[in-house]
């Protein structure tokens, strides 16, 4: 007998009894407003049970989770699990119109899930319009009793998560910038576990410290919750070593500096082997693209244990915004483990090569200021989201909803990443892309230079993809596949499209349901950049979507 610790309602109940491999872990999450000063200017937030950023799901693989999610809020809602693959669970994937209509006000609605075979760091955040600027959280994942991690114990464990604040109310500011047919406003200040340190313009009295002991080594769960920014993240005087990202070991290598984009999420081990003191914390936008930028950087700091009051500050080098040789050698180092207990399955052979462009364009719009509006697009269709959810329009056979006709390429052919074409207006449609249960995908995506080339996350739910290739310019079918990594590539869930260039994903559409993929920057999901995949049932109950739960939201 042992006790085992089961997390109810986020108070931790302590019991005894027969000892499991897995358990049940129930949360609850309630959605509402909070007037928050803790980063920069006092205003009214939507948070989750009153904490920004919000409560940590604890658990371990192959454990399951079950959330209950009461929205007191007076916004529609839902909540996604940034990473979870959903295995036959996509009911409780939670991107509104996709696979859920949304959480309304005085509503409540209970997701349900196991993390099959899943074990790191994740997160969970809303994902309706903008409102995951403040209502987003961090998933941790431990292994199974006995299981130890593939690298050394650390001896504490902590989590960061980095964000945006608006002085402003965010959907306000959106909703404006749409009907005006214009870009929004950038972010006021870069967040460090909700704190942005010291910026002009911010009063803040305090920001967050990483207290570490001396010859202590410590596991850094890194999150990007951002909306639109990627972050360079660096600790003065001290490297980390890479070990996991998106939840997937990699081969551990060493670094001072963090690439990390909106959605991505990073273990990594540091050592606190320096001189007693005080060591700035940074987080910077980078941006190699002519678009505006938050340009000022969260501050936080690494203390030892039994630094003076007074001890002068240790300060690092911050990367320009434009590094992108500092991104390319983060990325390019990272490796899946590739290990007999953690082999990297990478398809070799392909049933579906698909190739999509992914970029900005310019839509006439009646009521915008300048007669046009800003989009995005997928190989040129401009995503218009549905009344009803796909998924459901899918299992019911609802007609109308959506067509199955997203085409495999783009529409027209063009030098992708120089001269644009004279036409930069885009389709617009509610289109997914049909595959077969248990297929294999090759996708590569390509960024365009229609308004301005520029990088992009991409995130794929339901699944984990392996990054085989990756180069800039146009993407080359006869030349360039030569020099993809069958071997050990990493395997993520979100990634990233380079400035000016293309990656190369490989996956297996093993999960039956409706699975959205989009950049994301919420700028670009806002303006069309998405489409979903549509993966069939296979044989029998295990290979097929279960029906949706009694208390699914109705739209």
């Amino acid at each position: 007998m042992r006790c085992i610790i089961v997390f109810i309602t986020l108070l931790i109940v302590l019991s005894c009894g027969v000892v499991v491999e897995s358990l049940v872990r129930h949360y609850s999450f309630i959605v509402l407003l909070k007037n928050e000063r803790k980063a920069c200017g006092r205003k009214d937030i939507m948070t989750v049970n009153g904490k920004f950023p919000g409560p940590t799901l604890y658990a371990r693989e192959d454990d399951t989770v079950i959330v209950r999610v009461t929205n007191r809020a007076n916004h529609n809602l839902t909540i996604h699990w940034h990473g979870v693959r959903q295995l036959r669970s996509g009911w409780a994937d939670g991107p509104a119109y996709i696979t859920q209509c949304p959480i309304q006000p005085g509503q409540n609605y209970v997701y349900n899930f196991t993390l099959s075979s899943q074990r790191g760091t994740l997160l969970w955040h809303a994902h309706f319009s903008w409102i995951r600027a403040t209502v987003h959280g961090a998933i941790v994942i431990f292994p199974k009793h006995g299981v130890p991690y593939p690298f050394p114990h650390p001896y504490k464990q902590k989590t960061i998560i980095l964000g945006e604040w608006w002085k402003s109310d965010v959907e306000a500011m959106v909703n404006k910038s749409t009907q005006l047919g214009q870009p929004p406003n950038v972010s006021d200040a870069q967040t460090i576990n909700g704190h942005p340190g010291h910026v002009p313009g911010c009063a803040t009295k305090r920001g967050f410290t990483l207290h570490v002991e001396t010859g202590k080594t410590y596991l850094l769960r890194i999150i990007n919750a951002a909306l639109n920014e990627d972050f360079f993240f660096k600790i003065a005087s001290h490297h980390f070593t890479i070990v996991e990202v998106d939840a997937s070991y990699t081969k551990p290598f060493k670094t001072n500096t963090i690439f990390i984009s909106p959605g991505q999420t990073t273990n990594a081990l540091v050592r606190a082997h320096r001189p007693i003191g005080k060591y700035l914390i940074a987080a910077s936008p980078f941006m190699d693209a002519p678009v505006a930028i938050d340009n000022l950087t969260a501050t936080a700091f690494l203390r030892y244990k039994r630094t003076p009051k007074n001890s002068p500050i240790v300060f690092t080098h911050i990367p320009p915004p434009n590094s992108t040789l500092l991104t390319n050698q983060f990325t390019d180092s990272l490796r899946s483990l590739n290990s007999e207990e953690y082999p990297a399955k990478v398809p070799l052979f392909i049933d579906h090569n698909l190739f999509f462009t992914v970029g900005v364009g310019v839509n006439p719009c009646e009521t915008c200021v300048n007669g046009v509006r800003l989009v995005a697009a997928v190989n040129n269709v401009t995503f218009l989201m549905p009344q009803i959810s796909l998924l459901q329009s899918h299992y019911y056979n609802i007609p109308g909803v959506f067509t199955d006709d997203f085409p495999a390429n783009p529409p027209f052919v063009y030098d992708y990443t120089g001269k644009p074409p004279t036409n930069n207006q885009t389709s617009n449609g509610t289109k997914v892309y049909r595959l077969r249960f248990n297929s294999t995908v090759q996708l590569v995506l390509q960024d365009t230079a229609v308004i301005a080339p520029e990088s992009h996350p991409i995130h794929l739910h339901g699944f984990n993809v392996f990054i085989v290739g990756t180069g800039l310019g146009n993407f080359d079918p006869i030349e360039d596949w030569k020099g993809f990594n069958l071997v050990d590539p990493v395997e993520r869930n979100t990634f990233g499209v380079p400035n000016g260039g293309w990656i190369a994903i490989r996956f297996r559409a093993d999960n039956p349901g409706v699975w959205f993929l989009h950049c994301h920057l919420e700028v670009h999901t806002t303006w069309g950049l998405r489409m979903a995949f549509l993966v069939e049932n296979g044989e029998g109950p295990n290979e097929s979507l279960p029906p949706p739960p009694s208390d699914l939201p109705q739209c």
